[in-house]
């Protein structure tokens, strides 16, 4: 899975700090710290019609996330949707879109790790692209990386940080095996997530997830358990070995860039019967009906006529 350039995208604006630049001139100074050491946090949105599905609980983790990595200061949620609210607007964007919050700790007078060097900040940027969910819904296929995710008592996965090089080390080996992306798992051998969403499998009608000790704690996989608490779904949080993966009846993965998409293959071997199953349709049925009227309206529609 590769993403390909969207020409809707040749002329986006975006905003850093509440201005607007093209894409093609905007940019963050040498001295910021997201530049410096990837001292910075970060949120993926999705835009249904206007309204932004769990946008509040977005906010919640990037604030908390920041207050982790002891930031001194944080946008209140009013100022942060109001630049969503206004780069949107200059866009002209209601639907189909993804957008990436970043929050660095700012700017710094000099290079260095030292945070005491930072004497203005923070940096907001808010980049959104005319994006539709990223995996292919007919299934897509993972191997298991040989990158662990890194453990809280090294790194807490739980800050959502811009550090993505253990990702992106994952990433990379899946690009290599020529499949879409790498299931990664803890130090103890559980599964984790993959490089870049929360997994699922469904084993006898029970829909299963691996905790968070090792991986960020996902809005979209806490809308999937909601989804299930609702209606009726058995389902647990537990530690998931791969061999539970490797004969589980389905297999789906979880993210705001992707929403809910089937895996059909790990390692080689078939996932289930190689293909959605029903309770990954089910689930991605009941997603979507709760995309198409929940959320968070940031813009709205023109009026018919």
């Amino acid at each position: 899975m590769k993403q390909q350039f969207n020409p809707k995208n040749s002329d986006l604006l975006i905003n850093i700090n509440g201005e607007l630049y093209h894409r093609n001139v905007a940019g963050i100074s040498p001295f910021d710290s997201a530049v410096q050491g990837g001292d910075a946090v970060w949120e993926g949105l999705r835009l249904y019609q206007g309204r932004i599905f769990k946008l509040i609980p977005h906010l919640d983790r990037l604030r908390d996330s920041a207050l982790a990595m002891a930031f001194s200061e944080i946008p209140p949620h009013e100022a942060i949707i109001e630049e969503i609210g206004k780069t949107l607007q200059a866009n002209q964007m209601t639907d189909g879109v993804h957008i990436r919050l970043t929050l660095s700790r700012g700017l710094k007078y000099t290079s260095g790790m030292d945070t005491r060097l930072n004497t203005a900040g923070p940096t907001l940027i808010v980049l959104a692209e005319h994006k539709p969910p990223v995996y292919d819904k007919s299934g897509i296929r993972l191997i298991t990386s040989s990158i662990r995710r890194i453990p809280p008592d090294c790194v807490d996965q739980n800050i959502h940080s811009c550090n993505l090089i253990n990702s992106i080390l994952a990433k990379i080996q899946a690009n290599a095996g020529g499949v879409d992306d790498a299931l990664m798992l803890d130090y103890q051998g559980y599964v984790a997530e993959t490089n870049a969403t929360h997994i699922f499998i469904v084993q006898g009608g029970e829909v299963l997830t691996s905790d968070t000790g090792a991986c960020p704690e996902g809005i979209t996989r806490a809308a999937v358990l909601e989804i299930c608490a609702r209606a009726g779904i058995p389902h647990r949080v537990k530690n998931i070995s791969l061999s539970e993966v490797y004969r589980a009846d389905e297999m789906f993965c979880t993210g705001t860039m992707g929403e809910l998409a089937p895996v059909i293959e790990l390692d080689g071997r078939r996932i289930g019967a190689g293909e959605t199953g029903p309770m990954t349709r089910r689930l991605s049925q009941l997603f979507r009906e709760r995309t198409e009227r929940e959320g968070y309206q940031v813009v709205e529609l023109a009026s018919p006529g």
